[in-house]
């Protein structure tokens, strides 16, 4: 049993990293690709495609980052919740 619960537990895991390493690489990819087609409008005073590119990427891969720790905590506290008494921390 405590085997099936370790193994769910890595598959959540497993499929939340899969999920956020994907974001990255659409981040990585896509914006520095439509970049050019972006510059046509401007915000700040400067093109739109160079600031999604020069800061929005970095607010995002931050975001990633947050949203790993915020949904690993959740998902490591519902994991303990469910421990049976007395097992090894």
């Amino acid at each position: 049993m405590e085997d099936a619960r370790h193994r769910r537990f890595w598959r959540h895991t497993l499929w939340l990293t899969a999920v956020l390493l994907a974001l990255w690489l659409v981040v990585c990819l896509a914006l520095p690709w439509f970049a050019r087609q972006l510059d046509g409008l401007h915000g700040f005073d400067f093109p739109l495609g160079y600031w999604l590119v020069a800061e929005g990427a970095l607010v995002l891969f931050v975001l990633i980052v947050v949203a790993y720790a915020w949904a690993m905590e959740r998902l490591e506290a519902r994991w303990r919740a469910t421990e049976p008494p007395g097992a090894a921390p």
